[in-house]
């Protein structure tokens, strides 16, 4: 199914876009609510066409949402859409949806790894089976999209790829608490920092995102005491407009969140948008103010 409209307005945020992913296509994993879907409204609104590969073809009891209803989203905010059930796990469903992002747009201009599982048990307490997921949709499933679109990216004039992932912050801290999911988000990290050299003749960009506070998503709400957890979170719109910044090389290079490198940058939402001109970062907040929001982890 393939989906067009019209261009829609842009929501009122403080980041005022200096360029745009206008006639670029995105292949997004996981883009069927929260961080992702945001993602790709951001995108749509200015009018790129969006591959979304999510898993929930059908309404799920406890996520609202499935890739169906996002693709409506981004036609609604102007893009163009195509909706395509698959699991970043399965090596069949990735290279189906990179030949149809292909197929149907002509090419590939950007990959973004966006899906992942979170499970923030110790490791006494940690089921295997959840690590094993973790490890095969962070991991692998980063490794194995990035490495199967990478013919079209190479052929793009501008190819991409940005993964959520953290900082390789080696501070002990952070495996001590959560090693299972620690291993689990520096190995899409990893693929970053690995792929950024190995692609570097290529001219593809590669590069990772990560929120400076928590952001409000199914994930989280759906963890113990989510539902409060997200009172002192911030909207999926930041890393939205973070994401769209980074893609578009938004005043990068001159501003503090970047080395002057284009790639291989380990960014936070926050530098990236204050080297795009925002200052305020209130209108992202769900109603807690600035000094009670709580900190991602990693950071």
């Amino acid at each position: 199914m393939t989906l067009s409209n019209d261009a829609s307005d842009s929501p009122a945020t403080p980041y005022q876009a200096s360029g745009s992913l206008r006639g670029r296509t995105l292949l997004i994993s996981g883009g069927s609510r929260g961080i992702g879907l945001a993602i790709a409204v951001r995108a749509a609104q200015d009018g790129a066409n969006i591959v979304l590969m999510a898993k929930t073809g059908e309404p799920h009891p406890k996520l609202a949402g499935t890739v169906y209803t996002a693709a409506e989203e981004l036609v609604a905010a102007g893009g163009q859409a195509l909706p395509l059930v698959g699991d970043v796990r399965n090596d069949d469903d990735v290279a189906r949806a990179v030949s149809a992002a292909v197929d149907r747009f002509g090419g590939i201009d950007v990959v973004i790894n966006n899906a992942s599982a979170i499970d923030l048990s110790r490791t006494d307490a940690v089921d295997m089976k959840r690590y094993d997921l973790m490890q095969d949709i962070n991991v692998r499933g980063t490794f194995l999209l990035s490495k199967l679109a990478l013919p079209a990216l190479r052929a793009s004039a501008a190819g991409q790829i940005l993964t959520l992932s953290p900082p390789l912050n080696l501070d002990p801290h952070w495996a001590g608490k959560h090693l299972a999911y620690t291993m689990a988000k520096y190995g899409m990290s990893l693929t970053t920092l690995g792929l950024a050299e190995e692609l570097k003749a290529d001219g593809i960009r590669v590069n990772s995102l990560w929120p400076c506070t928590l952001i409000d998503t199914a994930a989280i709400r759906n963890m113990p005491h989510g539902d409060q957890m997200v009172q002192a979170a911030r909207g999926p719109q930041i890393m939205a407009d973070a994401a769209h910044a980074v893609l578009t090389g938004a005043n990068l290079a001159a501003g503090g969140a970047a080395s002057g490198a284009a790639s291989g940058n380990f960014y936070t939402d926050e530098e990236v948008l204050a080297a795009a001109g925002v200052s305020d970062f209130r209108p992202y907040s769900l109603g807690a103010p600035e000094d009670r929001l709580v900190a991602d982890i990693f950071l």
